[in-house]
């Protein structure tokens, strides 16, 4: 159970054997079919969510009543409204399933004993965290100072085989933009 994750982790720290096996202890694995919700806007969120396969979003409806996407995770990526998570307060996002997935869950009192049990992991997190951060705010220049097509271009170029599995529309709303719009980017409309 979690060998995607142990290898994961082994890209970044080292563990022992005994702490692989704390690890392994605390982790539970489920499958998930596609459009199932892990988490709602007003849940608290209790479990940080490791894609073993599949790919999973995070959204929340805008103020015109859409989705907009914020994340995907797909394998071996990490996905959890972090706030929510770690205030256990509730959320503003849900976490969806967008194929059939299978993860590992890690709830936030697994996640605490661990990071006391095992120091490495507490070095694992933050190193995710930190590119997690990272990709976010260059996601964030992106959407302010790139055209849609730009967007779309650059996005397609850096996760080609992510744009083919993913729903127009929830590529549309991560990228900033229309379904429509995306489908002009396509057709070479633009």
């Amino acid at each position: 159970m979690g060998t995607s994750l142990h290898d994961h982790i082994k890209r970044y720290v080292k563990l022992t054997t005994d702490e692989q096996e704390i690890l392994t202890a605390h982790l539970s694995e489920q499958s998930i079919k596609k459009k199932t919700h892990l988490l709602k806007e007003g849940e608290i969120c209790r479990a940080n969510y490791f894609v073993v396969k599949g790919c999973l979003r995070a959204y929340f409806i805008n103020e015109k009543g859409g989705e907009q996407t914020c994340q995907f995770a797909i394998e071996n990526w990490w996905i959890t409204d972090y706030m929510s998570f770690d205030t256990q307060t509730p959320s503003h996002f849900f976490i969806q399933a967008v194929e059939n997935t299978e993860i590992v869950i890690l709830t936030k009192k697994m996640q605490d004993d661990l990071l006391k049990k095992i120091p490495a992991l507490e070095r694992y997190f933050r190193l995710l965290i930190q590119r997690t951060y990272a990709a976010s705010q260059l996601r964030i220049k992106y959407l302010f100072s790139q055209s849609g097509e730009e967007r779309y271009h650059h996005f397609n170029e850096s996760f080609p085989e992510f744009v083919q599995r993913v729903p127009q529309y929830m590529l549309a709303s991560y990228l900033g933009f229309s379904p429509e719009f995306l489908s002009k980017i396509r057709a070479g409309k633009t």
